[in-house]
């Protein structure tokens, strides 16, 4: 299947939440976490066409991720959760849906505020 965005998140978790808000195909990959450089480019090396986005957690290890990203994808688009929610998981979906939205993504409306 061709995807026209990507989106990377952490884990398992952040992929779960934002799944369901989604009303386009998105193809969501997961870095489970603390990734090399090299790991990174062979994990998205099938995915270079599409637009990237990336959407991490508020803490170091997202900011290590997010630096990772601007380093090697500098066309990427970074989300930002909330510090409020620190981290993708906690922040509730019609918070994300915004999010998402603002950034171009098409979302279920019932998830919107």
């Amino acid at each position: 299947m061709h995807y026209e965005k990507c989106i990377i998140v952490e884990g398992r978790s952040d992929m779960m939440k934002l799944a369901p808000i989604f009303a386009e195909e998105v193809k969501i990959v997961c870095t489970n976490g603390t990734i090399s450089e090299d790991a990174l480019l062979e994990l998205l090396e099938p995915y270079e066409e599409c637009e990237l986005y990336t959407f991490f957690d508020a803490d170091q290890s997202g900011d290590k991720l997010r630096k990772l990203m601007k380093r090697i994808y500098s066309e990427a688009t970074h989300l930002n959760v909330p510090k409020t929610y620190m981290e993708v998981a906690n922040a509730p979906r019609k918070v994300l849906a915004q999010l998402l939205k603002e950034a171009k993504f098409s979302v279920h409306k019932e998830y919107l505020v």
